[in-house]
């Protein structure tokens, strides 16, 4: 999973960053500081997996994984090359969601590039970045696919009709994510990759007062949920100087802040779990002597296709899957005491798998 972490120069961004990846990224106190993405890739923590490696006592545990990808501060003009906006626009269409940090905090020592802190000014400047930069690609597409409609390809046609349709919803200064479309729209609105269809998850960066007084709803952050409400995305509140604090801890240490501040988990863990609802993930594991692993998929994967997340060969050859649910195996404390209450089940390629599934599968090349 590719996430990219966008916003406005000074927003914390770059902090965000460098707190839930330890990578060091620059953080200074000026637009551009940030040029080419830096790219961070961070565990998802599964105390499922803690668990059935004192179980099993694997040679291996392994997390999931999420990539983290730093782009570049955005400005006015981006989409006309302004700033380093070309290179933004570029690395944005990579990732399958976009983290999009806004400041919600004041401090008169960290410039705002507008000179004022409005997080909705922000939040709709980035978006209309996006938006032209979006419309310049399809007008590009429409062009070309129009050349193949007057040449009777009725398949062409109806992609143009759907391109015009996306193009004015984005004159409208709206976001593809928030128009109403059939299955068979998404489809090929999918195939365009246009930014703004991208799914967002908006994270509300406030002071560390507001977060250790519990003032996490500051009249900031409310004007970013009422935002984010109508278009269906997701907000989360963080303190990115906290989350920089948290990083250089022990975990032992890490806990006692944490206690301290009366803070229930690091932003890291809010930003994991809201970004899995966002895109409807979910987390199967396998588990045995050799290693005890997780791993992600959509939900509605069923049991042959989440094989194919382990080895194309184990999908293509795949005979059946043997299940049980994380909660029941450790109800019954072994593999061997969950087979005798017959709480394994084995199940077919037409088994949609759930979150915390244990599974192994059966398969014959």
């Amino acid at each position: 999973m590719k996430l990219g972490i966008v916003g406005l120069p000074n927003v914390g961004k770059s902090t965000l960053f460098n707190a839930i990846t330890n990578a060091g990224a620059e953080a200074a106190n000026y637009p551009f500081c940030t040029i080419e993405p830096n790219v961070g890739v961070v565990t998802v923590p599964d105390k499922r997996l803690d668990v059935l490696e004192k179980m099993y006592n694997p040679k291996k545990k392994i997390y999931a994984t999420i990539e983290f990808y730093d782009i570049a501060g955005l400005v006015k003009g981006a989409s006309k090359g302004e700033g380093l906006g070309n290179k933004f626009l570029s690395h944005i269409r990579e990732v399958e969601s976009i983290v999009h940090v806004v400041r919600c905090f004041e401090d008169e020592n960290v410039v705002h590039v507008e000179g004022s802190v409005d997080p909705i000014r922000d939040i709709e400047t980035i978006n209309l970045e996006l938006i032209l930069s979006d419309v310049e690609v399809l007008e590009r597409r429409i062009e070309r696919t129009n050349k193949a409609a007057k040449g009777g390809d009725k398949k062409a046609k109806e992609e143009v009709s759907i391109m015009e349709k996306v193009k004015v919803h984005l004159e409208a200064g709206k976001p593809v994510r928030t128009l109403e479309v059939t299955d068979e729209e998404k489809e090929i609105i999918k195939g365009l990759f246009l930014i703004t269809s991208k799914p967002v998850l908006y994270v509300a960066n406030v002071s560390e007062d507001d977060l250790i007084s519990g003032n996490m709803e500051n009249e900031y952050v409310k004007r970013v949920q009422e935002y984010a409400k109508e278009e269906n995305s997701e907000v989360i509140v963080v303190s990115a100087k906290i989350e920089e604090e948290l990083s250089s801890l022990e975990e032992e240490e890490k806990a006692e802040m944490l206690n301290e501040y009366g803070i229930a988990e690091p932003g890291l863990h809010k930003l994991i779990h809201a970004s899995y609802k966002l895109l409807g993930l979910l987390s199967f594991l396998t588990a045995g002597s050799d290693e005890v692993r997780a791993w992600t998929i959509k939900q509605g994967t069923k049991a042959p296709q989440a094989a194919g997340k382990i080895h194309t060969d184990i999908e293509r050859g795949f005979i059946r899957a043997e299940v049980i649910s994380y909660d029941k195996l450790i109800e019954c404390g072994s593999e061997v005491a969950a087979k005798e209450k017959g709480y394994y089940r084995l199940e077919g390629k037409e088994y949609v798998m759930q979150d915390g599934d244990i599974v192994l599968f059966r398969f014959n090349v």
